[in-house]
């Protein structure tokens, strides 16, 4: 059965208004599909998954207060069926092990959305994947590139948890100790904690080299 006949229910998350239109006019141009929700954060996402259960996410990588990865974790672990679809301004290798490993069945560049968006949510309404000819290729090749160059921070980034890479993105985006508490709604010194234990796995001692671990791995647009 094509996609088209049935409705198929779809919510898109990213933090800049344009580009939800957009993709909310490219999306409601197909016949039977429906936008049946929008989000701004990561966060908003994850709530808006919970209560409106759509068929399809579709989702910036980089949005703040928690990013698309992030959030991508979160939903898959609790909606295993969800199609997720992952848009992002960046290619890599990592990146991609990184999407597959969040969920993710997926992957489009965003200056391929006006070509590829509709063909990726119709294979994800049909319970198919869809990459980038990239990522697909990488796929397929088990990510055995060899003349990529292994990734000396990826143990590092496995090390932490999910609460932790929540953790690492307010404070690369320039909260405090007690800002982040009251974001995550944890004491102070819980915050502190998960901070000097996030330091000590990544092997860093400043706040600034925190800030530039999260832009290289993509959870902070800089």
């Amino acid at each position: 059965m094509r996609s088209g006949t049935k409705t198929v229910k779809i919510l898109v998350a990213d933090d800049h208004d344009i580009i939800r239109r957009g993709l909310k006019q490219l999306l409601t141009s197909r016949s039977g599909w429906e936008v049946c929700g929008e989000a701004k954060t990561g966060r908003e996402a994850v709530a808006l998954a919970e209560q409106l259960k759509p068929e399809i996410v579709v989702m910036d990588i980089s949005m703040p207060d928690l990013n698309g990865l992030e959030a991508a974790r979160r939903i898959h672990k609790s909606f295993p069926k969800m199609g997720i679809l992952i848009l992002t301004l960046h290619f890599s290798d990592q990146l991609v092990r990184d999407i597959v490993e969040a969920g993710a069945r997926a992957y489009i560049m965003k200056s391929d959305a006006d070509r590829d968006l509709v063909s990726a949510v119709e294979a994800l309404a049909n319970h198919r994947t869809f990459f980038t000819s990239r990522a697909a290729e990488m796929l397929l090749n088990g990510f055995t590139n060899q003349n990529s160059v292994p990734d000396p921070e990826a143990h590092l980034r496995n090390r932490l948890t999910s609460r932790e890479r929540e953790i690492v993105q307010l404070l690369a985006e320039g909260k405090s100790s007690k800002e982040v508490a009251v974001a995550l709604g944890i004491s102070v010194k819980t915050a502190e904690t998960h901070r000097a234990n996030i330091m000590r796995k990544l092997e860093m001692h400043s706040v600034s080299e925190v800030v530039r671990y999260a832009v290289k791995n993509q959870i902070i647009e800089a």
